[in-house]
C-alpha cells in the first residue's frame, strides 16, 4: 500500500490543522470553567454538537458517493490518467471513511445522557466539556481536509477533461503511451 502524501494532500492537511487551531483558540477563549458551568454549557451545546456530527456524517457519505462518479468520469476520459490520480482518490476515500466513522461514533457518544446521571463527579464535567470541544474541532478540521483534497482532485479533472489539457502532470503523454504499448507487445 502506498501512503505517500502528495503536495496537494499535505496542503489540505495544513489547512485542516490551521482551521482546528482557530476553532480551538476560539473555544478556549472562554477561560477555565467550574464543573457546574461546564455541565450547563454541555446541556446547551449538545444539540449543536449532534447537528455537527450529523452534518459531517451526511457530508462524508455524500463525498464517498461522489467519488464513484469521479471515477466514472476519470475512466471515461480520452486522456489516460496516471496511477497518481487514482491513488489520490483512494486517499480521499480512506480519509473520508475515517471521518465518517469518527463523526458517527461521536454522535453516539454525545447522545449519552451524561448530565442526567447523579453518579458523575462535578469535576468530570469540565473534562467532558473540553473533550467535546476538542472532538468537534477535530471533526470539523477533518471535514475541511476532505473538502480541500476533493477540491484539488476536481480542479485537476476540470483541467484534463473539461479544458482538454494534455500536458497535465496526471496525464500519460504520447511517449509514455508508446513505451507502454511496446512493453505490452514484448510480454
Amino acid at each position: 500500500m502506498n501512503f505517500k502524501l502528495s503536495t496537494y494532500t499535505k496542503r489540505a492537511i495544513t489547512g485542516g490543522v490551521i482551521s482546528m487551531i482557530v476553532i480551538l483558540a476560539g473555544s478556549f477563549m472562554m477561560g477555565e470553567l467550574s464543573g457546574y458551568e461546564a455541565k450547563v454549557l454541555i446541556n446547551k451545546s449538545l444539540s449543536g454538537l449532534n447537528m455537527l456530527c450529523n452534518t459531517i456524517v451526511l457530508a462524508s457519505a455524500t463525498t464517498l458517493t461522489l467519488l464513484l462518479t469521479l471515477l466514472g468520469l476519470s475512466s471515461g476520459t480520452k486522456s489516460k490518467l496516471k496511477n497518481d490520480h487514482y491513488l489520490h482518490v483512494l486517499q480521499i476515500a480512506k480519509f473520508d471513511t475515517v471521518v465518517f466513522i469518527a463523526a458517527l461514533m461521536s454522535f453516539l457518544l454525545f447522545n449519552l445522557p451524561i448530565t442526567e446521571s447523579e453518579n458523575v463527579p462535578s469535576n468530570w464535567y469540565t473534562i467532558i466539556y473540553y473533550s467535546s470541544l476538542g472532538i468537534s474541532s477535530i471533526l470539523s478540521a477533518a471535514l475541511i481536509v476532505v473538502v480541500l483534497m476533493l477540491y484539488n482532485t476536481v480542479v485537476n479533472i476540470i483541467k484534463i477533461v473539461g479544458l482538454g489539457q494534455t500536458d497535465h502532470y496526471l496525464t500519460i503523454s504520447e511517449d509514455e503511451k508508446t513505451g507502454e504499448q511496446k512493453s505490452n507487445q514484448n510480454n
